[in-house]
């Protein structure tokens, strides 16, 4: 069961939260709206005679059939639906408002009502009025929550299907063999559905909260990690076949040679990833421990799954599975670094060149890194998460442009009666606040006054001229209306221009205001809809002056707990980063045994991550124009960063470990970075490729996290794993490993060997 409302995710502490909670006792029911904005093609204006011809779409959406076998009335709290045309008479509003529960509620599937509620609207629009000579978009909360849940709908196969054709090209052309990509991924699909059947009966039982948003990086994270994974397993296999042993003893020695490094990878994953659980947002909270079992089998399946399938042909045709390729000689080479092709040739590079290519790689990076600051991470609107324009997002700027949309969702402040009085006056003089009009009690509302109408509705007249003549309560004398536009004013006399109709939220209403517990809900209208980022602003001045006022009060919304998201998001950043930073630590310390040789590794990885930001800003602000990133984005963006991409600077440090033993710590490196470039490259190629899959779902931030990932991965292959690391290692020595002293086996070590200088 998934759930893709940021409201949802929010922790029961927040302020919004709490105000919904203490909200809800001065209502019936909380309302989402549905807004269909109507438009001719070219902006023309409506005549009299088409403004008519629209009011019978109001009578007949009640009737409309869901899918769930519920009419639209089941879940309207309000059956009254006018077409209310705009000051110029070039776009009308036909406003729903729908019960917030029942349209939540969720499907046999797990899919909440909305969805499959706002295309069968869509549908009904198409059908019945479509030769109509205008166009209809179905927008509001409601539609971008449906549009929102929509871009997750059905991706999951395509997301997968893009990764594995991706990763399937790729492993083409690094084996150049027929069976083993296919023996690769068979082992990544495995691993994928064993983590899916645990995570989804997890979530089941409500262990964690599950959404498209997660569901989605666990498919790319799964399939990503055990390529990666396989492919130290098949690299290692195939150099132990150049010894002079069977293929059975090659396949166990290379088993041998790479759990612990995987183990290490894997588990270094796995601690930063639950780090995540510190999050206060349940939606990046959740995506900690899922996408940890998705590394536990993972590597469950590299080392297990796939030594089996490699060895499928048995011990005699073991070979055969990298056909057509042919396994290479071993290299007649004292050193142990010719063979492995142009890693062979950089290596020796490196070794000549250490200071120089350290010291370049790190220019470099610290140039990206300087525009890091520059990454805009405040927030985006709620049109604005959207890499298309759904037919909700084109709705909304319609409204925005024609109405006033700022009371569809209207702030609402919780405050203690003594207060109210003081709170209008300077709410009201905020900018960008409409209106400020407490909920009434409906025991005082005159006599004859249809509920949720005003009666003294700013722009509305006391005869309520031009109003319907049938509609409940309204006078029968409705001047300027003909009698078959029902529901409808012919010449919207008596509307004020641009206004949301009576009985929306944030409309006044004659009558005392509800008092209970000696507090009172206000409704606060703004002259921006509750989804744009400059809301934020305004909720943030309102808290100021409502606290101040009294200390218990509480501001909520959809604006509010906009806001709330993105401070939770920024708080988090602050709080994970540095755990996850002393995790990878001490975990590295653990497998190096060293001090020295840790701390460069992860401040390599952090300068990684800065240059990946720094190189992601310059193409967000200055090439895709985008407008803003969500605030989590640097998060998600840093764990995978720097959890993922210490993988390459184990997979190599492990080697060079090894190897110096034998031979002292700058021959071990050469080595070690020459056995390990086409293996690590080809994983991070890999990795960045799957996660570049995550541009399929049209949402900004899955589109960013698909650009910077994918970024700071080729950066840390190419850049900080083999110029950086490599020539910073190689250049100080056996001090690296310190305290551990190095003490190799190889009289052929040459660790003392003179270092360059350079002028």
């Amino acid at each position: 069961m998934t759930e893709n409302d940021q409201a949802f995710f929010l922790p029961e502490s927040a302020e919004s939260t709490l105000a919904s909670e203490a909200a809800a006792e001065f209502k019936e029911s909380n309302e989402l709206p549905l807004l269909i904005a109507v438009v001719k093609p070219g902006d023309s204006a409506f005549t009299e005679e088409e403004l008519a011809e629209l009011a019978p779409v109001g009578e007949a959406l009640p009737g409309v059939e869901l899918s769930s076998g519920e009419t639209l009335a089941d879940v309207m709290t309000s059956q009254f639906i006018p077409a209310v045309p705009n000051e110029d008479a070039t776009a009308v509003l036909l406003p729903l408002n729908l019960d917030t529960a029942s349209v939540n509620a969720s499907d046999d599937d797990g899919q909440r009502l909305v969805n499959s509620l706002v295309e069968d609207v869509r549908a009904f629009l198409a059908d019945e009025f479509g030769d109509m000579d205008a166009d209809f978009f179905v927008s509001g909360p409601a539609a971008i929550a449906a549009d929102l849940g929509g871009a997750f709908a059905g991706i999951d196969l395509t997301l997968l299907l893009v990764a594995v054709v991706l990763v399937f090209i790729i492993l083409i052309f690094v084996y150049r063999s027929l069976y083993l990509p296919i023996a690769v991924l068979i082992t990544a699909i495995a691993a994928l559905c064993a983590a899916v059947l645990v995570v989804y009966n997890l979530a089941l039982k409500d262990v964690f909260d599950l959404n498209g948003q997660t569901q989605g990086i666990l498919s790319i994270l799964v399939i990503g990690a055990t390529t990666d994974y396989s492919l130290l397993v098949v690299s290692r296999y195939r150099d132990e076949l150049k010894e002079d042993v069977t293929p059975i003893q090659a396949l166990a020695n290379s088993v041998k040679g790479v759990w612990e490094p995987i183990l290490a990878s894997g588990g270094t994953v796995i601690a930063g990833l639950l780090a995540l659980l510190l999050s206060d947002l349940s939606s990046t909270a959740s995506l900690g421990p899922i996408a940890a079992i998705g590394i536990i089998f993972s590597m469950l399946a590299a080392l297990t799954l796939l030594p089996g399938l490699l060895m499928i042909f048995g011990n005699k045709f073991a070979r055969a599975v990298f056909w057509p390729a042919k396994l290479p000689e071993k290299a007649d080479d004292p050193d142990g670094i010719d063979g492995h092709g142009i890693w062979s040739r950089w290596a020796r590079i490196v070794g000549k060149n250490d200071r120089r290519v350290w010291v370049g790689s790190l220019i470099l990076l610290v140039a990206l890194a300087a525009f890091a600051p520059t990454f805009q991470a405040q927030g985006t609107s709620q049109t604005e998460q959207f890499v298309d324009r759904p037919d909700s997002v084109i709705g909304f700027d319609i409204l925005g442009d024609k109405f006033d949309v700022g009371s569809v969702e209207p702030i609402e402040v919780v405050i203690s009666n003594d207060a109210v009085d003081a709170a209008i006056e300077e709410i009201s003089a905020i900018d960008g606040v409409e209106s400020v009009t407490p909920t009434v009690d409906p025991e005082s509302v005159p006599e004859g006054m249809p509920e949720g109408m005003p009666a003294d509705a700013e722009g509305m007249p006391a005869d309520a001229e031009g109003m319907p003549a049938d509609a409940e309560g309204m006078p029968a004398d409705a001047e300027g209306m003909p009698a078959d536009a029902e529901g409808m004013p012919a010449d919207a006399e008596g509307m004020p221009a641009g206004e949301m109709p009576a009985g929306m939220p944030g409309a006044q209403q004659e009558g005392e205001p509800l008092v209970i517990d000696n507090r009172v809900l206000l409704s606060v209208s703004t002259s921006m809809p509750s989804g744009d980022t400059a809301a934020a602003g305004v909720v943030q001045q309102i808290r100021d002056i409502a606290h101040e006022l009294d200390s218990e009060s509480l501001v909520g919304g959809a604006s509010a707990q906009n806001l709330d998201t993105q401070q939770t998001a920024r708080s988090d950043l602050f709080k994970i980063i540095p755990v996850v930073l002393i995790i990878i630590m001490v975990m590295l310390v653990i497998l190096l045994r060293s001090f020295v040789a840790p701390l460069l590794l992860v401040l390599a990885n952090i300068l990684s991550f800065a240059s990946a930001m720094g190189i992601s800003a310059i193409i967000f602000n200055w090439i895709l124009d985008h407008p803003g990133a969500d605030a989590s984005v640097p998060l998600y963006a840093f764990v995978f960063l720097v959890a993922l991409g210490i993988d390459y600077t184990i997979f190599l440090m492990a080697r060079v470990r090894e190897e110096s033993e034998e031979v002292g710590t700058r021959k071990g490196l050469l080595r070690g970075l020459a056995v390990t470039g086409g293996v690590i490259t080809s994983a991070g190629i890999v990795l960045a490729a799957t996660f570049g899959a995550l541009a399929v779902i049209p949402l900004l931030f899955m589109l960013q996290l698909a650009i910077i990932v994918p970024l700071g991965l080729l950066i840390d292959t190419f850049i900080v794993r083999t110029s950086l690391i490599a020539g910073l290692v190689h250049d100080i020595g056996d001090p690296v490993w310190w305290p551990r002293k190095i003490e190799p086996k190889s009289e052929k070590a040459s660790d003392e060997a003179e270092i360059p200088t350079y002028a």
